[in-house]
């Protein structure tokens, strides 16, 4: 099975199973108990994923409280760190499973790591999920799913060309065209040690 059909599939059960209890603070029961698999890190990034899309969908109601609006946008702030963590450790599986693949002389770098691809994958699984929601919502204007369904057959399109130029960037990593390489992002913002606004409350 290629890379791109493994995470579809997976990222379909993650999303699956987030809305059989469909709660922010559902537990993650991963299926896939070996830590080095990829299903397991892909379950686990979809999982965090799709909590954080409901966290963005909850902190924009429009009556919602400033002290719970705070909370939920601390709780997207720390999503966040988890979801970049969780790409770089996507993106060391596939360093440490294609780094020794002989290069070509002319080989090139791609612009963005195999697990970022990934990532965008993830995002376009809960795009889809969500957007067929809303095609079918019996309370919704005829209208309304109408123009869903259009949304939905360009990110189902979408979802096909990503797939395949993921499935194609691996293809060249194997016959040495592309070089893997990992980019850490090196996120300053919650470390307290590189944000001036959270180290000068010590000083």
């Amino acid at each position: 099975m290629s890379v791109s059909s493994t995470c579809n599939k997976v990222f379909k059960i993650a999303i699956d199973d987030y809305h059989k209890v469909n709660s922010v603070d559902a537990q993650n029961k991963n299926p896939f108990k070996d830590s080095s698999s990829l299903e397991k890190i892909i379950y686990d990034k979809c999982w965090i994923d799709t909590v954080q899309w409901h966290l963005e969908d909850i902190i924009r109601k429009p009556n919602i409280e400033p002290y719970e609006a705070l909370k939920i946008k601390r709780r997207i702030d720390s999503s966040n760190q988890d979801r970049t963590e969780m790409v770089e450790e996507l993106d060391d599986y596939f360093f440490k499973k294609f780094s020794n693949k002989k290069l070509e002389k002319n080989t090139i770098l791609n612009t963005e790591t195999p697990a970022w691809a990934v990532d965008r994958l993830s995002i376009l699984s809960l795009k889809i999920y969500h957007m067929k929601e809303e095609a079918e919502r019996n309370s919704a204007s005829e209208n309304h799913r109408k123009k869903c369904s259009v949304k939905l057959n360009i990110l189902m399109e979408q979802q096909v060309n990503l797939s395949t130029a993921i499935d194609q960037l691996f293809e060249n990593i194997l016959n040495g065209k592309v070089r893997i390489a990992t980019y850490k992002q090196m996120k300053m913002y919650n470390d307290e040690s590189l944000n001036p606004e959270l180290y000068s409350q010590n000083d």
